[in-house]
C-alpha cells in the first residue's frame, strides 16, 4: 500500500485546520471561564500601579 502524496497534503491541511479551530475555541473558553476573572483583572490593573512613575 503506497500513500500518495496529495493524499498526505489533503490529510495535513484538513488536520491543520480542525485543529487550529479546536485550539481557537479553546482559548476563547478559557478567557471567559468565570474562574479567571480575578486574575484577569489584577493583570490589567498590574501595568497602572502607584509604584510605578516614569523616570525624571
Amino acid at each position: 500500500m503506497t500513500i500518495e502524496h496529495d493524499f498526505l497534503v489533503a490529510f495535513s491541511k484538513t488536520f491543520g485546520l480542525f485543529y487550529l479551530i479546536a485550539l481557537s475555541i479553546g482559548v476563547v473558553i478559557y478567557a471567559y471561564l468565570p474562574r479567571n476573572k480575578a486574575r484577569f483583572d489584577e493583570a490589567a490593573r498590574a501595568i497602572l500601579d502607584e509604584g510605578d512613575r516614569p523616570c525624571r
